[in-house]
């Protein structure tokens, strides 16, 4: 297949938004800024482990590949395909980062009052998270609001901004970093993973199958390497539906791991702590202690210690 090329697109050419730049740098330097000198100062926390310092950093480096790059002017112009691909980064990749790597302190003073407390502490339950999240995914995927988006650049910053703070609430369950605010029971994390993606696997099926297509705006863009809007339509559907929902049963499978290996330590734990158990110890100690001619026995009770210890 021949690829054609539009002739204002280029895959090395960035865009220098002056003010996603300046979100940007202002975002990352406040955190880089937090967890080194001001907590230094203040004595804010303990300091902050260098790989979630480079967690956080990372989920800024994925917003800004996803809001400067290309891969943003493809989206915003030509393929819807693209389009679903930035807001895949948004919504399944910058937010498990930054919370990953966000400290429990740094976050503390923003819950001083009650009522900021109260509410943030009601909408990242995970009922409440669920049904902002897809409400908010669904919204923006009317064709009407979705070609708004599109046409007007303060809608499409208003669009990617709830993105965000949507996705925040959905992971905030899994990921919360802190005990204010608690994550999910283990068992009600997996469920909750299991069923978050089903909207959005519904509302990629109904997009990848539809015979028309949904979005006027990419109906009447400039063709790009020969993709027809229908076809790139399909490939955005099966992006939000496929890969989105990977992201989930990923997620799923390492928290049941996880939980897994915690109760299998909490058995351990509890078998070691039994009362009788330490009774047998105590009494064994006794024994082998004790005065006597019995010193066979008492070398055929260290040898099954010994034997046990090693099991």
């Amino acid at each position: 297949m021949i690829l054609l090329q539009v002739a204002d697109f280029s895959w090395t050419q960035w865009h220098a938004h002056p003010s996603i730049i300046l979100g940007l740098l202002a975002f990352g330097g406040a955190y880089l800024l937090g967890v080194g000198p001001l907590r230094q100062r203040y004595s804010l926390g303990p300091p902050v482990e260098g790989w979630r310092v480079s967690v956080f950093l990372l989920g800024v480096l994925v917003l800004m590949a996803a809001l400067l790059s290309p891969i943003h002017d493809l989206g915003e112009r030509y393929l819807f395909s693209f389009h679903m691909l930035q807001h895949m980064l948004l919504m399944l990749v910058f937010p498990p980062l930054v919370l990953i790597g966000t400290p429990t302190w740094l976050l503390r003073p923003l819950l001083k009052n009650p009522s900021v407390k109260q509410a943030v502490s009601f909408v990242t339950r995970p009922v409440a998270a669920f049904l902002i999240f897809n409400a908010v995914l669904v919204f923006w995927h009317v064709p009407g609001l979705y070609d708004l988006a599109l046409r007007e650049r303060n809608i499409h910053i208003l669009e990617h901004i709830t993105f965000i703070g949507a996705a925040v609430l959905m992971w905030w369950p899994v990921l919360s970093p802190m005990p204010e605010l608690p994550r999910a029971p283990y068992i009600g994390q997996m469920a909750y993973l299991f069923m978050v993606p089903t909207v959005s696997a519904i509302l990629g099926a109904f997009i990848t199958f539809s015979e028309a297509v949904w979005y006027d705006w990419y109906a009447e863009a400039p063709r790009i390497w020969e993709i027809s809007a229908k076809t790139d339509q399909e490939i955005g559907g099966l992006l939000m539906w496929v890969p989105g929902g990977a992201v989930f049963m990923a997620s799923l499978i390492i928290v049941f791991l996880v939980w897994a290996g915690r109760s299998e330590s909490d058995d351990s734990a509890r078998l070691t702590d039994k009362p009788g158990n330490a009774g047998v110890q105590d009494y064994r100690m006794s024994f082998e202690q004790a005065p006597g001619p019995d010193s066979e026995i008492r070398a055929v009770l260290r040898s099954n210690t010994s034997r046990e210890a090693y099991q």
